[in-house]
């Protein structure tokens, strides 16, 4: 059906009573590639769909917790509790992404999807027979309900990511017409982003304050529901005995525990010690140094204790880099943004600090086929042509190969060509002091990071800095107080890690361009504004096929790789996964976009049983 039968149709649901309208719903949608799963299929191949249900997974969760609502940028919300991603358990969402594909979705909530041609308009057909907790009925008046709340109410970078989203229409008893508004570029990352949100319930809700925080447990729909909690502290999730979703395609196989337990705690070295101590299950090691020294136990050695670096094959894109605020006046010069760069060495910062453990990541999609290398090929080419004389020429001319060293000691040609360009931009080293050369003023960096860990992997950076007379400052503030100086622009640097997704278009369109950096609450922190940026995450946007994706990726992560916007940097080759042999782990044929052990693992009680043997054994208890 056209796009305009359907306009026509859903103008006339507002003249008739409600009808079922002939849109030809698909099972599922994907971005780029077709799907993988047939219709009718049974289950994904990643899953155990005889899994059991049983056991207690004892998750560990870093900070705490203050409210149970997910959809505000207020407060810190309650694990299983978010607006979108694989860590919600308590609500349902219209589409389910699958792990063994790039970017394909199936109907969950929605047993049909449909999508125009232009990604203009979209709609979803709504189950019978989806219910809340309550046993009330889960209709499409509740999607109309959550969109309309996300879209006027919700945290800002919700409100960003809906902003081309137009009319919300019931166009019959189970179906949903979304339609872009008038002007709205082609965006085909939308109907991924609706359909991934968290559905909320609208009789709950329509009598309490949604734009305020909770410690009330929310009304869901999804396959667990909170059972206990201590505010900040620990919360309990217990599976829904009657989960309408249990034998969907989508759910089989999944949601294996009868309850998840997720304790908070405040210090990275107290979670880990918790781990070794048998106090939770499993853990995601963030901090190379411990994937590297600290497990090193009798339980480990035993193999009673599994230390798994996970292949994930999602692009992992730059994995803390820093970011240059380039709305201050010094930073705005790129040739100071090069010389920042040339002081920064990797290869010696991954040695020393880091165990060797990262790949050197020197593309804004690294670890995709979205990622920049060598020269420009004809497509990216006819991309970048129009911006020549606009962007750097080096673009055209040169392969960007990163800021390479031995990691043995510092590289006096690099310091040279950085002090260089320091004096080209107007700058000069007096008594020791980098100094204006007009101003006579010296040249400051405000620091700021979101953890410990962060500051530490940058001093290399700002006491190289030091040497050639710049004065760095570096702090961690409290993480609300870092999100609130990064939303205000209230720093010189900082490390923001940078994940584009398969689909990227919506995030880069947040995090890069003009529109966002101009937008109060926009995610554009760095402040770029950059007419070949815009043009090229435009044509990200409009890619149909692989070809124009990965072309428009490539000419756009060459343009900002050129501008030296960020040092990148850290390049994880895989996912650190940290357990204790209890589960069932299903095998994959195929890598997966992410690690599922919270939704496709499983309580194994042989191996428990090992476990509690072998470490009885082992420690004579």
């Amino acid at each position: 059906m056209g796009r305009n039968s359907v306009r026509i149709l859903s103008v006339l649901s507002s003249l008739l009573s409600p009808l079922t309208y002939a849109i030809d719903y698909s099972h599922g949608v994907s971005y780029i590639e077709p799907l993988k799963y047939e219709a009718g299929f049974h289950h994904f191949d990643y899953v155990n769909p005889d899994a059991p249900k049983v056991g207690t997974l004892r998750a560990p969760e870093m900070g705490t917790y203050d409210s149970f609502n997910g959809i505000l940028d207020k407060g810190r919300v309650a694990s299983g509790h978010y607006r979108l991603g694989e860590g919600v358990l308590v609500y349902d969402r219209l589409l389910e992404k699958s792990a063994d594909e790039p970017a394909s979705y199936y109907g969950r909530l929605a047993s049909g999807v449909w999508v125009a041609d232009d990604y203009r308009e979209f709609a979803f057909k709504i189950r019978d027979g989806a219910f809340w907790h309550d046993g009330k009925p889960l209709t499409a008046a509740d999607v109309v309900f959550t969109f309309e709340t996300l879209r006027k109410k919700g945290a800002m970078g919700v409100r960003t990511a809906l902003l081309e989203l137009g009319s919300i229409e019931q166009i019959s008893d189970n179906e949903v017409l979304f339609t872009t508004r008038p002007g709205a570029r082609s965006n085909p990352d939308l109907i991924f982003a609706v359909g991934g949100y968290s559905i909320l319930p609208k009789h709950y809700w329509q009598d309490r304050d949604i734009t305020k925080t909770t410690i009330e447990p929310p009304l869901g729909s999804g396959p667990y529901r909170a059972t206990e909690f201590e505010l900040g502290r620990k919360i309990m999730l217990e599976r829904v005995d009657d989960y309408w979703g249990d034998d969907l395609p989508v759910n089989r196989g999944r949601y294996n525990f009868q309850r998840v337990k997720f304790d908070f705690f405040r210090d990275e070295s107290v979670q880990l010690e918790a781990i070794k101590a048998d106090v939770v299950d499993i853990r995601v090691e963030t901090i190379s140094k411990n994937w590297t020294i600290a497990y090193d136990f009798p339980a480990v050695r035993a193999g009673y204790f599994k230390k798994n670096l996970v292949d994930i094959a999602r692009p992992w894109g730059l994995w803390a880099p820093i970011m240059w605020n380039i709305e201050r006046r010094d930073l705005q010069d790129i040739r100071v943004r090069e010389a920042l760069w040339l002081m920064s060495d990797f290869r010696w910062t991954n040695r020393v600090l880091m165990f060797g453990f990262y790949n050197y990541a020197k593309s804004y999609f690294y670890n995709s086929p979205m990622a920049s290398s060598g020269m420009p090929s004809e497509r990216e080419l006819a991309l970048l042509e129009p911006w020549r004389g606009q962007i750097p020429e080096r673009v055209f001319t040169e392969p960007f190969v990163g800021n390479e060293s031995t990691g043995f000691g510092y590289s006096r040609e690099r310091l040279k060509r950085a002090i260089r360009l320091f004096k080209e931009a107007g700058w000069e080293i007096r008594d020791g002091v980098m100094l204006h050369v007009e101003t006579g003023r010296p040249f400051k960096l405000d620091f700021i990071y979101g953890s410990p860990f962060a500051q530490r992997q940058e001093m290399p950076l700002m006491r190289a800095l030091n040497r050639i007379g710049i004065a760095t400052t570096s702090r961690v503030p409290e993480v609300s107080n870092w999100l609130y100086r990064l939303r205000n622009g209230k720093f010189d640097a900082t490390t923001i890690s940078f994940e584009p997704g398969n689909v990227p278009g919506l995030m880069l369109r947040n995090r890069l361009t003009t529109d966002s950096a101009d937008s109060e609450g926009g995610q554009n922190y760095g402040g770029i504004r950059n007419p070949a940026v815009d043009a090229l995450v435009a044509h990200v946007m409009a890619a149909r096929t692989p070809e124009d994706l990965y072309a428009s990726t490539r000419a756009l992560d060459r343009v900002l790789l050129w501008n030296f916007y960020y040092i990148p940097g850290l390049g994880a080759p895989g996912y650190r996964l940290v357990y204790w042999d209890k589960f069932g782990i299903p095998e994959s044929p195929t890598r997966l976009q992410r690690a599922p052990w919270l939704d496709t693992w499983w309580w194994d009680e042989a191996k428990v049983q090992r476990v509690k043997e072998g470490m009885a054994e082992l420690t004579g208890r």
